[in-house]
């Protein structure tokens, strides 16, 4: 909205609509007037249109998109009238309490309701009894509302749809089960109109296509994005030469302490929860008066907890809050005036974002300062920097066939009505993922949830649905019903230990694998806290405050963040001395690691493929430098000591970071252009990674995954869930059994084709293979590491060793090539 005040005309939308005086009465008493996206959002919805709008944070979408139903439904009519969705339960609260305020405004005597998984018993059954006229929801919540014949019955009174950050949902599973919700909502309310809400996205017409499926038409409406995050990079004092991944950026405490103290609030950002727990840990030592001014926030802390933080940092109570991407999306907390962010944040998109979480007031500016924890992200930071400037962002694409993510739906589906095969087929194909769904794909699916297939007919646990006598499929049994009840969703995560004190309070949630690592005893930190494991029931870990002598830090699976594509191009455009570009303060600070390089090797720099050969103690080593991210090179690495292993009997080690590979073979490896050029080829890419990547175990890793989404395994009743164990042994039976029994399943095939777009993002591949043929190539030969094949040596040591005996191998290198190249 503008600051500007409102003019006689300004809000020229439904002015018969009784709301309407409301809110021109509304808008004089701020000293407001509607922006013209807002007012262009407005009269869409009153003409009947859907769409998705993009604008920046901060810039009043939610406005926009409440006063299309506001003013044109009728006030006094009752009963479900706009259903709000978020990717995030932690905003329900704040998005309620938001649209409270607009309907009070508004003179709307509509109550808003929220229902998702911190939803009280209470909660859930007045929502059962009579549903408000707006319900803020999750994607997941709305599943098992759409589970409920009583929702089922409610739902045609529904006028409108907002799905909120689409951008967060789109190119997820979770993305397609919401697809799925809203195809079935057209069929309970074909006049409820659909926008989504959306910060900018790379290719917003696609990111409309995926929201309204193909049997919508709508238009975009664009507003302003805000201003332009202002981004400043702390250079450290001393740029060692030989940098390496592994590091928190402590080195830059002293640095980061001058910034908290020089502005009112601040977000720090971490990549990891493992990350963020010690940079806490580091800053209230450092300085005794952060403490109970600076707090932590991330996934695992109890609800309770993370809602007080919150509170606090929006009533500008708090210094600090060191953060994961639990804060990444989320209501405006104005008082936040900066944005730290220790180390590279891996995506332009996830930068922007959490840039944008600071200078929440009028005449604001995002405010980003970035932390290096090694010298290559000063690389990363100018490459950042760049992209944000010129606007580029990493594209995302819906998903297609998730068939795990529809049979979880049609069992949905059934249980909040019977219905015929026609009428799922139909309500499937109106999605954008199952546009090209064919008639046998869904009789697999039906026949899968009606007997478990061929496979597993025998077993009467895969019996879950069966035909009544009209010929709608029903769900068999009320026990099939609850436990499917309590599996609805699609983010799958490691089991997870509950933390409680032990005389009662909760703090939150460990990964089972950690706990399983302590004795009774044992210390760790978990927020910031001392504790001292006294024992564990079930997955139940009772605690105490208190210091041992063995003290852990417990790490979190995910937190492997690979470099986008868009930020790896941009790192490699940076290395080009000839490239056009604003100069930029990290890579003077560079300059010294650039000049070395250049002198052990070769500067890597676009359209030419940097090989390095070096012969040691170890053995042959190959490093090559394709800077297409980590994520990419995961595929490529393996692909290339597959290929060379059909030619050449020796035991090769691949290791792999976000610029390049390191191949280290026991016997001499070929320098010959030609034959590796063969195997850089991109012919027969599919089926080489599918071998090469045999017996590594991704494919029952994502098999696993697509057994608990469709709900072949069961991960148990609250209070004693399944162990990560028990889920392992379940998963890789049932693996085992289709590929002796059922090879042709499409959920074994499903497994294989994510292991290729997801684990190794094979399109990428592809496309840069196809690149690298087209390349000339620059081969030298090393004498001693070089600055860049140094950091994929010391993250094989460390993958390799022990820490301490890890740390030790790497200082004594680290030590050997300074007096060499000092």
């Amino acid at each position: 909205m503008s600051s500007k005040p409102s003019r006689p005309g300004s809000c020229p939308m439904a002015k018969a609509h009784p709301q309407h005086a409301a809110l021109e009465t509304w808008l004089g008493a701020q000293g407001w007037s509607l922006a013209p996206f807002q007012r262009a959002l407005a009269e869409a919805f009153r003409e009947g249109q859907d769409g998705l709008c993009l604008a920046g944070t901060g810039s009043g979408k939610t406005l926009a998109a409440f006063l299309g139903p506001a003013l044109a439904i009728p006030a006094q009519s009752t009963g479900l009238k706009v259903l709000w969705l978020t990717p995030l339960r932690a905003l329900a609260r704040d998005l309620a309490a938001q649209l409270e305020s607009f309907c009070e405004a508004l003179d709307l005597p509509w109550r808003v309701g929220i229902r998702n998984g911190d939803s009280s018993a209470k909660e859930r059954r007045q929502l059962r009894q009579a549903l408000p006229e707006v319900l803020v929801t999750t994607p997941e919540s709305l599943s098992l509302l759409l589970a409920s014949p009583n929702f089922i019955a409610q739902a045609p009174s529904l006028r409108a749809v907002v799905v909120d950050e689409w951008h967060a949902l789109l190119g997820t599973k979770r993305g397609v089960l919401l697809e799925l919700a809203l195809a079935r909502l057209d069929s309970l309310a074909p006049q409820a109109r659909r926008w989504g809400l959306s910060a900018t996205v790379a290719d917003p017409d696609h990111a409309l296509e995926v929201l309204l499926g193909p049997a919508r038409r709508g238009r975009l409406i664009r507003g302003p994005q805000g201003a332009a995050p202002a981004v400043t990079t702390l250079i450290p004092e001393e740029i060692e030469r030989f940098p390496w991944a592994g590091h928190l950026g402590l080195r830059s405490l002293p640095q980061v302490l001058t910034l908290l103290q020089d502005a009112p609030s601040s977000l720090i950002f971490c990549n990891t929860r493992f990350q963020a727990e010690r940079w806490f840990e580091a800053l209230q030592r450092a300085d005794l008066s952060l403490v109970g001014q600076l707090a932590l926030h991330h996934g695992s802390l109890a609800q309770g907890t993370r809602r007080r933080i919150e509170e606090a940092l929006k009533a500008g109570a708090l210094k600090a809050v060191v953060a994961t991407s639990s804060l990444d999306l989320g209501v405006d907390f104005s008082p936040v005036s900066q944005v730290i962010q220790i180390g590279g944040p891996k995506g332009v998109a996830r930068a922007r974002q959490r840039a944008g979480r600071s200078g929440h007031h009028p005449g604001g500016t995002p405010r980003l300062y970035c932390v290096p924890t090694h010298a290559f992200e000063l690389l990363e930071f100018a490459a950042l920097r760049d992209a944000l400037e010129n606007g580029d962002l990493e594209p995302q694409r819906g998903l297609r066939k998730c068939f795990d993510v529809l049979t979880q739906h049609v069992l949905t589906r059934i249980l909040g009505e019977p219905g015929t095969s026609e009428a799922l087929l139909a309500e499937a194909r109106r999605t954008y993922a199952f546009a090209t769904l064919k008639d046998d794909q869904l009789a697999w699916v039906l026949d899968h949830l009606q007997r478990g297939g061929p496979a597993l007919k025998a077993y009467e646990d895969y019996a879950k649905i069966t035909l009544n006598e009209v010929g709608a499929w029903v769900v068999a049994t009320p026990r099939v019903a609850r436990r499917h009840r309590l599996s609805i969703g699609t983010i799958v995560s490691d089991a997870l230990v509950t933390l409680r004190w032990r005389r009662g309070g909760t703090l939150g949630q460990v990964e089972e694998r950690f706990i399983r690592q302590l004795r009774p005893g044992d210390g760790f930190t978990f927020a910031g806290r001392a504790l001292v494991l006294c024992r564990v029931e079930g997955m139940t870990a009772l605690v105490r405050p208190g210091k041992a002598r063995r003290v852990h830090t417990p790490r979190w699976a995910g937190s492997r963040m690979p470099l986008s594509s868009t930020l790896a191009e941009g790192v490699l455009r940076r290395l080009d001395p000839a490239a056009s570009l604003p100069e930029r303060e990290e890579m003077a600070a560079l300059a010294p690691l650039l000049r070395l390089q250049e002198t052990l090797s070769a500067r890597p720099t676009p359209g030419v493929l940097l090989l390095e050969h070096l012969e040691s103690r170890e053995g042959y080593h190959l490093f090559l430098y394709p800077f297409a991210g980590r994520q990419v090179h995961e595929g490529l690495g393996p692909l290339l000591a597959w290929r060379l292993g059909q030619q050449q009997e020796s035991t090769i080690a691949v290791t792999v970071n976000d610029y390049g590979i390191e191949l280290l073979s026991s016997a001499p490896l070929p320098e010959d252009e030609t034959a590796l050029r063969r195997w850089l080829s991109p012919e027969g890419l599919g089926e080489a990674l599918l071998a090469c990547c045999e017996g590594t175990g991704l494919a029952e890793q994502r098999f696993r995954t697509i057994a608990r989404i469709s709900g072949l395994i069961f991960q148990g009743f609250p209070g004693g869930p399944k162990s990560q164990r028990a889920l392992q042994l379940s998963s890789r039976l049932l693996f085992d059994v289709f590929k002796r029994y059922d090879p042709e399943n499409p959920f074994l095939q499903q497994a294989q084709q994510e292991v290729l777009t997801e684990e190794l993002d094979s399109d990428r591949l592809e496309a840069r293979l196809q690149d690298l043929s087209r390349q000339p190539w620059q081969s030298r030969r090393l004498a001693s590491l070089s600055p860049f094949a140094f950091p994929l040596w010391a993250a094989r040591v460390h993958a390799r060793y022990s820490s301490e005996s890890a740390a030790q191998r790497i200082a004594r290198m680290l030590a050997q090539l300074e007096r060499r190249h000092g």
